[in-house]
């Protein structure tokens, strides 16, 4: 799956409302986080708790240029938590952590502006 990263494009396709309603995104916070060796791009492994009805699950992202995974524990994060697994590598990814692309490409994570119950869905 290819992802744009350019601010300029334009908008996608339009889709139904009924579309959008069958991606699960959801709120979490991260537990885990570590360096991803070996990774082609600069990578981090992260577990996130999406609460009591998710549980945890674990996420491979190339968010490495702005993040330490120090910093990272305890941020609440917004992920898709239906798409199937995807092995990253040696590195199995169970949710898609949310992000936009800044003007030189890093993956700056998407996040709510307030606290919120980890599970909490999108809408």
């Amino acid at each position: 799956m290819h992802l744009e990263h350019d601010a300029s494009a334009g908008a996608a396709d339009e889709i139904a409302f009924a579309d959008f309603l069958k991606i699960d995104i959801r709120v979490g916070t991260i537990i885990a986080a570590e360096v991803y060796e070996g990774a082609r791009k600069p990578s981090l492994k992260l577990r996130i708790d999406f609460g009591p009805g998710i549980g945890e699950r674990r996420s491979v992202g190339q968010m490495a240029a702005l993040y330490t995974p120090e910093e990272l524990i305890g941020r609440q994060v917004a992920g898709v938590v239906n798409f199937p697994p995807r092995q990253i590598g040696r590195a199995l990814s169970e949710a898609l952590t949310l992000g936009f692309a800044d003007e030189a490409g890093r993956v700056v994570l998407f996040s709510p502006d307030r606290p919120v119950p980890n599970g909490s869905r999108l809408f």
